[in-house]
């Protein structure tokens, strides 16, 4: 697969951040804009598999549209998240599971065209794919366990955004004091990146938060995903607009 934008802690805040926005966005225009979980996911995931044929055919890696996708994929996962759990009546459990249950085949079919690894896997359109519908499908997972640990536990938004920060932190520790393969710490913090936002972003819109609305609270995480690109980049030396 081409070369992954660095893997450090800019990139994972990068990650937070985008995942964070895709959730107050999904709902943006699900709710906000009334397009509904349906047409709103219709819509998104349109935008989705735009983005990711420019993708796929760029030679090299494009950060630009590398991001765009991440930013895109959690958003799309919002909405689709919210049409299963709550359109189709499944419920944060069942919705959880089902979409659970999709990664395996995933990644098994992966293995069976190269080996896993987001560093090493060989360069071709099939393993991006892959790539690309596990990302997708943990966000969506993400945000139906976000929702599942922050409704149906007593945890609430903000609770359950510190247990899930804690176990973000626990696999950081993993990845840099231990031996436990870096690929999975990579999948491992991906997974739980997800929940997170969801967990955030509904803190930052819901009355049981601090109550900011879907709009101002996307407009926020929009500007502090630019400030964690701006500032980690002026960090490394690097131009303003790159990642």
């Amino acid at each position: 697969m081409k070369q992954l934008p660095k893997i450090d802690t800019q990139y994972w805040a990068m990650i937070l951040s985008a995942t964070t926005l895709g959730e107050t966005a999904g709902d943006l225009i699900s709710r906000s804009l009334g397009l509904g979980y349906g047409l709103g996911s219709v819509a998104l995931i349109a935008l989705f598999i735009i983005a990711l044929v420019f993708e796929l055919r760029s030679k090299t890696q494009n950060a630009f549209l590398y991001w765009l996708v991440i930013i895109l994929t959690s958003t799309a996962g919002t909405t689709m998240s919210d049409y299963v759990t709550r359109s189709l009546g499944l419920g944060y459990g069942w919705g959880t599971l089902l979409m659970l249950g999709t990664l395996p085949g995933i990644f098994l079919l992966w293995k069976s065209l190269t080996q896993i690894s987001v560093e090493k896997s060989a360069s071709n359109t099939k393993t991006e794919t892959l790539y690309w519908a596990a990302i997708l499908v943990s966000s969506t997972l993400g945000t139906a366990f976000g929702d599942y640990i922050a409704d149906e536990t007593p945890l609430g938004f903000g609770g359950s955004s510190l247990v899930l920060l804690g176990l973000l932190v626990l696999v950081a520790v993993l990845a840099l004091f231990t031996k436990t393969p870096r690929d999975l710490c990579y999948w491992l913090a991906i997974f739980i990146t997800h929940p997170v936002g969801a967990t955030m972003g509904d803190f930052l819109t819901k009355d049981e938060g601090l109550n900011l609305g879907n709009v101002v609270s996307s407009i926020i995480l929009l500007v502090v995903f630019g400030l964690v690109v701006v500032l980690g980049n002026k960090l490394k030396g690097k131009p303003a607009l790159t990642a």
